[in-house]
């Protein structure tokens, strides 16, 4: 079925002012000025009132945290000592605490305009040892598209490292799991719903030979590799103390630099450093509120992409950022790089582009992701402008950042829409935000 999205209020594509033509899942055409479709359509979806931008991309981010948002022991902290506040309550993880997270991050990121999410889940309690499958069966259930990466650590604090005993696992048994989850589930063709990526925790979590054979097994089925990295002085304080180098050394001593990899943070990198990343490939998501909350620092966003490094958007977990919307994260990276690099190097555009086309490249989904162009999947993010917030505004795109956009009022993925007039149909909200909270305080309270 083809399916005109007519005159929009305005669209983030060249030569489609009257709107785009999606058929099969994907973008068949784009609508120019005074132009109709090159061929009949079966339906119209009259797009007058709404701004359409490319379906947002996540490419960092905790599910499992929502359940840990403005914990008490955790406030006010930095991030070794607040991992070492929370660690003891994502111990205490059950399946169904996780599939409650799960649906909430997905649901917030979604009703946000994102369209695909990753997710870095490293926590497996006993009982939980098929988190990832946990992921897998909200995503179908949701229809979004995700990236899901098989998150690990192996060295507790028996070992000299931050979480407890109880979260972590052995090598073997965290590469035969990896193994097992791309085999069972990793789609690598264009339009691939669900993907599979691995990725150690970060490098005060897992060993040297854990680092190593994961990258090795990432080589043998061409998987891409994730990990937090340079996020705080203390992890190069750290890394230099126990390994003898800065993180980035390190991480090529593993066999990670290269373009199969995207590092999450990477706010302590230095010029040397971004050098490095460029030539090797690598790319870095920048989570600005969460970098804010815990004082982290200022992603050098504008130095990074001017040497040449592919820069994505994620939200990071919601016990840092305590939030999973995209679209708040586009207007928070903004805000942050102007303020870091002033007003000529920055603009609103550049904060959609990250969260569209960068993230796609952080990805490895340049080809058919991030972009309004025929060919691409049909993923979509399309918002009124009639709140209160917008009032008086004038380049509608602009006001989506500006103005702070919140909420998109559709949004589709492969060509369905998964957002109708605000709302996610087959998901109760009010529900899920009642048995939520309970969860979260039954996860806190445990003795």
């Amino acid at each position: 079925m083809r399916l005109w999205i007519k005159d929009p209020l305005a669209i983030l594509a060249e030569g489609a002012e009257r709107g785009i033509v999606v058929e099969g899942g994907q973008i068949a055409e784009l609508v120019p000025a005074g132009g109709k479709p090159a061929a009949p359509v079966a339906e119209v979806f009259e797009a007058g009132g709404l701004a359409v931008v490319p379906g947002l991309i996540n490419t960092h981010h905790h599910f499992y945290q929502t359940l840990t948002r403005a914990l008490p022991a955790a406030l006010d902290k930095e991030l070794f000592p607040w991992l070492k506040a929370l660690y003891p309550v994502w111990a205490r993880l059950d399946r169904q605490a996780l599939e409650s997270a799960v649906t909430v991050a997905m649901a917030e990121l979604m009703l946000s305009g994102c369209t695909t999410t990753t997710d870095h889940h490293y926590v497996f309690p006993k009982g939980l040892e098929d988190a990832i499958d946990v992921e897998v069966e909200v995503a179908k259930r949701l229809g979004m598209r995700a990236v899901l990466t098989r998150g690990s650590m192996n060295l507790s604090e028996r070992d000299g490292g931050l979480p407890p005993d109880s979260v972590v696992q052995d090598e073997d048994t965290i590469l035969e799991d990896s193994e097992r989850l791309i085999g069972k589930y990793h789609q690598c063709h264009d339009g691939a719903m669900i993907q599979m990526a691995l990725a150690p925790c970060s490098p005060f979590s897992v060993t040297r030979s854990l680092m190593t054979r994961t990258a090795e097994l990432a080589a043998r089925h061409d998987v891409r590799l994730h990990t937090h990295l340079a996020e705080t002085e203390d992890e190069n304080a750290f890394c230099l103390e126990t390994m003898g180098y800065r993180p980035l050394d390190y991480l090529e001593e593993c066999g990670w630099l290269n373009d199969r990899v995207w590092l999450a943070h990477g706010v302590h990198f230095n010029e040397a450093e971004i050098g490095r990343l460029a030539a090797a490939g690598a790319s870095v998501t920048h989570c600005a509120c969460s970098n804010q909350v815990l004082a982290s620092g200022m992603c050098p966003v504008h130095g990074m992409e001017s040497a040449g490094v592919k820069v994505g958007l994620g939200v990071d977990g919601s016990a840092s950022a305590d939030s999973s919307n995209l679209m708040q994260e586009v207007r928070a990276a903004f805000l942050l790089q102007r303020l870091q690099y002033g007003v000529s190097a920055v603009s609103h555009r550049d904060a959609l582009r990250w969260a569209t086309t960068g993230s796609a490249g952080c990805i490895g989904r340049s080809a058919d992701l991030g972009v309004i162009a025929p060919g691409y999947q049909a993923d979509l993010a399309l918002f009124s402008l009639d709140e209160l917030r917008f009032a008086g505004h004038g380049d509608p795109l602009a006001a989506l950042v500006l103005c702070g956009a919140h909420k998109a009022d559709w949004v589709m993925i492969g060509g369905r829409w998964t957002v109708v007039d605000g709302d996610i149909p087959g998901l109760d909200i009010a529900e899920l935000s009642r048995s939520h909270q309970a969860t979260a305080r039954r996860i806190a309270c445990q003795n």
